[in-house]
């Protein structure tokens, strides 16, 4: 996207015209990535309902990490509330709080992979696998995806960080941190409806 691009999405949303490509590109994404999941869990369903027990019998002595991933939900939950203060630092022009907050953001998107990845580590090594029957199949897609997810959130997210510490953006020019933010948003509201549906549920 070039200078005089930008400037002018970002003076059609100024002026209340129609949405910008930005906009309306990361909105097209997010209703594909919403059908996407939509599959996945109704996938989820047809098992976990179709099923007398769940977990199946061959799987009945695997215990997910409930407790370790609740904690980190709220650190992915915490993340969309820091994400909210960058959108907010970006439309106020505070060049020093969108470096702070973008920042904090970021690693805590790195602290939900780490303890994800952590935990997934602990499950292989107690021999629950992606070719655990359907329970380890489901699990590991679901949550795999989500986790991909949330990696290339993190990596826009710091892309974003990095053009920032370049002084990219203003109160005029923020169409980039807006569509992160959106993205950023869509992974956070997501977990918590996996998280209920695989772990408690």
């Amino acid at each position: 996207m070039t200078d005089a691009d930008q400037a002018t999405y970002e003076h059609t949303a100024d002026t209340g015209q129609p949405t910008s490509n930005a906009r309306l590109a990361i909105l097209i994404l997010l209703g594909a990535e919403i059908m996407f999941f939509a599959g996945l869990i109704g996938t989820f369903l047809v098992f976990r309902l179709g099923s007398v027990t769940w977990p199946p019998p061959s799987q009945a002595d695997v215990r997910l990490p409930i407790g370790v991933t609740g904690i980190n939900t709220i650190v992915l939950l915490f993340s969309g509330y820091t994400m909210i203060r960058v959108l907010l630092s970006a439309r106020k022009d505070s060049q020093k709080e969108l470096r702070r907050w973008l920042l904090v953001t970021g690693v805590l998107g790195v602290i939900f992979l780490v303890v994800q990845g952590s935990e997934w580590v602990r499950l292989v090594h107690h021999g629950f696998t992606l070719s655990s029957g359907v329970y380890g199949s489901i699990f590991y897609v679901l949550i795999g995806c989500h986790a991909l997810h949330v990696l290339v959130a993190v990596v826009w997210e710091l892309s974003v960080f990095a053009k920032a510490l370049g002084g990219c953006y203003s109160i005029d020019r923020h169409v980039g941190v807006e569509i992160c933010a959106i993205y950023w948003t869509f992974v956070v509201v997501l977990w918590p409806i996996l998280y209920v549906m695989v772990y408690l549920v």
